[in-house]
């Protein structure tokens, strides 16, 4: 395939636009990353669905039908001899968990919280049922503690998804749930999964010991512990705030984090997602009726060269830009990536998602 001057000067003009000095940004601590100790936890619990129109176990399912009996006999209302043998009938309760997500900051008694529930058993539909007041233990599901009770009438988010349904306001909480965020006079940030990186701990570490005047008697105030913690030492002065303290750390901003070159591609969606850093190696990609060239190979008419000069390395973007000038579709774009890693031309990171 010849390639027309149009699109050369097209293809051309993206790639000085793709290889133009890029615009640096800044980003806040808080940002890319949260105080160890503030991450959500979720509360536990079985319980009984009631009320169903015979969309329930059924008296066949005998862990429904031994917890009926339990919640019977503990409500003053004791079995005879045949014990959950005498629920054989019942179809309108079935057996559930239950679940509630405390919020990263915690939670204070009597606040009230969404609850989700789902089937054990043989349930066919939980519409128009209530949840059973159900106690709530938890993370730790070997104590018994109880931290919350649940109780409520059922909706269903999804109405194809019959056996899931949500307790709006259900769970009620009957203690504080407050998270700790300081120990020893030290915080931790921790980095995002996706910024964790040795480079960017140490850049965080360096910048509040650079941005925050106030030293500490046993020297820098942090240090980066590996490339996801970076411990920062609380001073004298702000033992008795450590909020404010905090509020400072998180909002020192950052130039962008430099993290490992990465393209992400979901194949199902068609989409491409490729950092700017990503570089390619001199290569030749021939698909169907063309040829595309990176690097200082000299260039040839039947050929689209990108970065003839060789003065600069030639950017993923660049190609895919190019590809997409002439029309090339993304499934084959995402093959002609996949064999760029696999040739050992793909300078970054491929995530297949």
């Amino acid at each position: 395939m010849r390639m027309t001057n149009k699109l050369a000067v097209a293809v051309l003009a993206l790639l000085t636009l793709a290889t133009a000095a890029p615009v640096t940004a800044a980003t806040r601590l808080k940002d890319i990353c949260r105080i160890k100790g503030q991450e959500q936890n979720t509360l536990h619990g079985l319980g009984l669905v009631v009320g169903l129109a015979g969309t329930g176990d059924g008296g066949g399912f005998l862990p429904t039908m031994r917890s009926l009996a339990t919640a019977m006999a503990l409500m003053g209302n004791q079995l005879g001899k045949g014990q959950a043998l005498e629920l054989k009938d019942a179809k309108n309760v079935a057996i559930v968990s239950v679940t509630a997500t405390i919020p990263s900051g915690g939670a204070r008694q009597g606040d009230e919280l969404d609850c989700v529930v789902s089937s054990l058993g043989a349930a066919k539909s939980l519409a128009g049922g209530e949840l059973f007041i159900t106690s709530m233990q938890g993370p730790q599901v070997e104590k018994d503690r109880i931290y919350a009770f649940a109780q409520g009438p059922i909706h269903l988010d999804d109405p194809k998804l019959a056996t899931r349904g949500r307790v709006h306001h259900g769970c009620r909480l009957e203690e504080d749930f407050l998270n700790v965020f300081t120990q020893d006079d030290k915080i931790t940030l921790v980095l995002d999964q996706n910024h964790a990186d040795f480079e960017v701990a140490q850049e965080i570490a360096e910048l509040v010991n650079s941005q925050l005047s106030i030293q500490s008697v046993e020297g820098a105030l942090a240090r980066a512990l590996n490339q996801v913690n970076v411990e920062v030492k609380i001073p004298t002065q702000y033992r008795t705030e450590p909020v404010l303290f905090i509020s400072q750390v998180l909002a020192l901003t950052i130039v962008e984090p430099q993290t490992e070159a990465r393209i992400v591609v979901n194949e199902r969606a068609g989409s491409i997602v490729i950092g700017s850093d990503v570089e390619i190696g001199p290569v030749v990609i021939t698909h169907k009726n063309i040829v595309i060239e990176t690097g200082d190979n000299a260039p040839n008419d039947k050929f689209l060269t990108l970065d003839p000069s060789g003065t600069q390395s030639t950017k993923l973007k660049a190609l895919v830009e190019a590809l997409n000038a002439i029309k090339v579709p993304t499934t084959d774009i995402i093959e002609i990536i996949k064999g760029l890693e696999r040739n050992g031309k793909l300078h970054g990171h491929l995530i297949i998602e």
